[in-house]
């Protein structure tokens, strides 16, 4: 039988977020959903649901600043892409591994979620990582038709909004969640050079873990994202200089669907993709669970 809670999860600065445990009574392994930018955990509901289904502990969560993890006035939230990753997604960790112990563990990370695993101090506990649309969203990279797009957005968007408001209000072009403002700031900074959170390393990052990770990876993108474009998926890749990395890129009408994109990956009207995830998982999750049993006997 399926079951779906919300929890609260305590974080390192003492402050808390919002998540959600899906899980069944067989369960093999755990896996943590890690969200993109601006996106909400419900957003990943009917995937997290599917993962359930086949037998594993899932923990999606609200970054904070982001729908019921943002506390008080969004202009007061100090929260940026470094403390997502060191704070929030580390603590989701920890939430996760006290949910379900003793399983292997997993991340499945979505754009931002993918990018920051190397902030996290307890990284090395993870077992596998799949992401999609990952990439360094460099600008430089991108095609013509997308990029002055791009460039008005973190050139002209961002940084009126930041000034104006106090944060990027970017539910106005559809874009997700409201942002913090340190969030947007930092967001713009990384894309406009190579490596996306290189940019940040000696500044406010000062320890990583980027040159550590030494576990099977696989990076997925779609051929119509015009942000995870390949060059960028290879720019965010040699961050993680140690890292075992596959790659695929999916042809939307290959797959049979109009588009998939940045986003469509994770919707319930593209769940005929949802098998390259589980195919991972279920290849990597019998590995651990097949050295676990070895080191025993």
């Amino acid at each position: 039988m399926l079951t779906i809670k919300d929890i609260q999860i305590y974080c390192t600065d003492h402050t808390t977020i919002t998540g959600t445990i899906y899980k069944t009574d067989y369960i093999k392994g755990a896996v943590l959903i890690a969200p993109a930018t601006g996106i909400k955990r419900k957003f990943y509901k009917e995937f997290a649901i599917f993962l359930a289904e086949h037998g594993y502990g899932v923990l999606t969560y609200s970054n904070q600043g982001i729908g019921e993890s943002l506390k008080g006035a969004i202009q007061s939230c100090p929260s940026s892409l470094v403390s997502w990753g060191e704070i929030d997604q580390t603590s989701a960790l920890e939430a996760l591994k006290h949910e379900f112990p003793n399983l292997p563990i997993h991340l499945i990370g979505h754009s931002a979620g993918g990018q920051l695993v190397g902030l996290m101090k307890n990284c090395k506990d993870i077992s596998s990582i799949f992401n999609y649309a990952c990439s360094s969203g460099s600008i430089r990279n991108m095609e013509s038709s997308y990029k002055l797009k791009a460039q008005v957005f973190m050139n002209l968007f961002i940084p009126l909004n930041n000034y104006f408001l106090g944060y990027t209000n970017t539910p106005l072009i559809n874009m997700g969640e409201p942002l913090p403002k340190k969030v947007a700031a930092q967001w713009r900074k990384w894309c406009r050079g190579s490596g996306y959170v290189a940019m940040e390393f000696g500044q406010e990052v000062q320890e990583h873990y980027y040159d550590q990770l030494n576990i099977p990876s696989l990076w997925v993108n779609a051929s119509d994202d015009d942000i995870a474009i390949d060059a960028n998926v290879d720019d965010m890749t040699r961050v993680y200089t140690q890292l075992q990395v596959e790659r695929l890129t999916l042809q939307p009408q290959k797959e049979g669907f109009d588009n998939i994109g940045h986003m469509n990956f994770f919707s319930k009207s593209h769940q005929e993709l949802w098998h390259y995830a589980l195919n991972w998982l279920d290849k990597n999750n019998k590995i651990v669970l097949s050295h676990s049993r070895s080191s025993i006997s």
